[in-house]
């Protein structure tokens, strides 16, 4: 049973998202949507310091809590869909994990489709890693399609014998060839994806010229020997639960030390409303805490 709170917010995004839909907004209304969303609804954790800068040619934001470790930093990829999102509509959520981890976390502004397509967002985050990994250990988060994006980050960095310490991923799209029968079987409950015509012209946007089972466009094909741990939270009422779940699958054969979480009648990132959620809080929670052994054994 979920909190009450979350039935609320719940029964509130699906009327949201209802209007977004009717309203047929181009992609510049929507990324300006969620900007302004964003900075409304930001409610940053005490004394968290957050500084605009660029890193390896790309832009992005740091996020410092108060008692940071000297060691270690959470690279964290943003979502929507690779043609949406930013460092500020995702500034909530990864404040909130950099201080469950007790680590700086950095969220880098990675080039979106359609005017920047694949390869373009992948090599932006191992552009961030290769900075990162001067200073010690690097542990890959992301939620939605940039815990996608972390999932290849991690395959290229693997093949180029690059250390990354774990995966933290929250309802990762793995698949963007949309394979998953849970599709069809939560899209009932899904506020964000009930039919899967917008996913798909968003995997298109972003693969352009690839194949859409290219294993860096959709790295649940993947060969997964040799990854780090990783940890998987993903709602119950998600379209997208079955990316999890076939993930989770396939790297426990890859021989992988891999968690999965599904959170029962919960949507798509909840993540994104922690302090105000407590389901959020502690999906995070345990994340940061994953995150930070991970970081600590590392060293």
């Amino acid at each position: 049973m979920i909190s009450p709170k979350a039935e609320r917010y719940y029964q509130l995004l699906q009327r949201q998202m209802d209007r977004l839909r009717a309203e047929r907004q181009t992609l510049a209304q929507e990324r300006a949507a969620q900007e302004d969303f964003a900075q409304m609804t930001l409610r940053l954790p005490p004394d968290m310091s957050v500084k605009v800068e660029t890193l390896a040619g790309v832009p992005g934001r740091w996020l410092l809590p108060a008692k940071v470790r000297s060691f270690g930093t959470v690279l964290f990829l943003h979502g929507g869909a690779y043609q949406t999102g930013s460092s500020m509509t995702h500034l909530n959520l990864a404040a909130h994990l950099a201080q469950a981890t007790g680590h700086r976390l950095w969220l880098p502004d990675y080039r979106l489709a359609p005017e920047h397509p694949f390869p373009a967002g992948l090599e932006d985050a191992l552009a961030s890693y290769q900075a990162l990994q001067k200073d010690g250990p690097v542990a890959l988060a992301g939620d939605s399609a940039g815990g996608g994006l972390a999932l290849a980050t991690a395959l290229r960095l693997r093949d180029q014998q690059l250390p990354t310490v774990a995966l933290a991923l929250l309802s990762p799209w793995t698949d963007l060839t949309l394979s998953g029968d849970s599709h069809q079987s939560r899209a009932q409950v899904d506020p964000f994806f009930p039919t899967p015509e917008g996913l798909a012209l968003a995997a298109e946007r972003y693969a352009a010229d690839y194949a859409l089972d290219h294993v860096e466009i959709s790295p649940l094909f993947a060969d997964f020997r040799g990854l780090p741990p990783m940890q998987i939270h993903v709602g119950d009422y998600e379209t997208l639960l079955d990316d999890s779940v076939a993930l989770v699958r396939r790297a426990e054969q890859a021989g992988v030390t891999a968690h999965l979480e599904v959170w029962p009648q919960l949507w798509h990132v909840w993540q994104s409303y922690a302090g105000r959620l407590p389901e959020a809080d502690a999906s995070l929670a345990a994340l940061g805490d994953f995150l930070s052994r991970q970081l600590l054994a590392g060293r």
